[in-house]
């Protein structure tokens, strides 16, 4: 372990049939597994709301998302697999009976277009500066060279819901007060999506996995939206906000973090109806599955 983890130190990247430890292995197969049902969670959700959202443009948009996150799921469980401790139907099983485990933000009903316009801006901006952090110095090859492209197409998506929040900001005082009510919900859980501060000795961070800690995340995140948020005459649902006289930083309460946990145990506020609707939209495509599968046994 000590060799590999110069070997990693000094710059290097894994390949998925080079000789790695078995806790390496296991760690990014995890990490890249929890990536891959966000994704795939993500995706469904969108789906959802191609034939609600307002207008011919926003249902297009609606559309390209919802094929964006579910190709990052199919590319991202390609890339599991490949480390051979799962093949990809069995960790979509093992996500839709609830054995494994997707991020916190999916775990929540979303009620209006303005949700939407709250996921996009707040939850897909969290997980770009998440992923951002990890493609940075990612040493498992296959994983940093798939970010890549993840990464560009997220980076629409955070823009795109920029664009439609500052719309509703300068929209009508039903628009802005639908807004608001949209960001009462979705601030904690997006600003939770980067999870408790980082153990010391993280293995994550430790293994290059990770590249930064949970908290310099987070507080990148804060000090980048508070200001846009209040530029856009909107109020940032905690009591305990304030600026520091002498970093001028923004501070944020203490984050109670057992809603966090809830959700990793599939017991948040919209987990069963999610996992469900995953479950039957997996079974409503068996026919798909049935007929590639057929298609690629028939001789050349």
């Amino acid at each position: 372990m000590e060799e590999f983890e110069d070997f990693l130190d000094a710059g290097g990247v894994v390949e998925p049939n080079d000789d790695m430890p078995e806790s390496y292995r296991n760690a990014v197969f995890r990490f890249i597994e929890l990536h891959a049902n966000s994704e795939y969670m993500g995706g469904l959700t969108e789906r959802d709301w191609i034939p609600k959202a307002p207008g011919m443009h926003r249902k297009l948009t609606a559309l390209a998302k919802t094929q964006d996150e579910i190709g990052h799921a199919h590319l991202l469980y390609m890339v599991a697999a490949d480390l051979g401790i799962k093949t990809r139907e069995e960790m979509m099983v093992d996500l839709l009976e609830g054995r494994t485990h997707f991020h916190n933000v999916f775990h929540y009903r979303v009620h209006s277009w303005t949700d939407q316009i709250a996921v996009a801006y707040l939850v897909d901006a969290a997980a770009l500066a998440s992923q951002q952090a990890v493609f940075k110095n990612c040493s498992y090859g296959p994983y940093k060279r798939i970010l890549r492209r993840v990464i560009a197409e997220e980076g629409f998506h955070m823009r795109n819901g920029e664009e439609m929040m500052l719309l509703m900001a300068h929209g009508t005082e039903t628009q802005h007060d639908m807004m608001q009510e949209s960001i009462n919900r979705w601030w904690l859980p997006a600003v939770q999506l980067f999870g408790p501060d980082s153990r010391p000795g993280d293995e994550l961070l430790r293994w290059h996995i990770k590249s930064e800690r949970n908290e310099v995340l987070r507080d990148r995140y804060v000090q980048k939206f508070v200001p846009q948020l209040l530029g856009g005459g909107f109020v940032i649902p905690d009591p305990d906000l304030r600026k520091d006289p002498v970093d001028g930083k923004w501070k944020i309460s203490e984050i109670d973090w057992e809603p966090l946990k809830k959700t990793m145990r599939n017991g948040g506020p919209d987990s069963a109806r999610r996992i469900a609707d995953a479950r039957t939209a997996w079974q409503n495509a068996e026919w798909v599955r049935k007929a590639l599968d057929s298609s690629a046994q028939v001789p050349a």
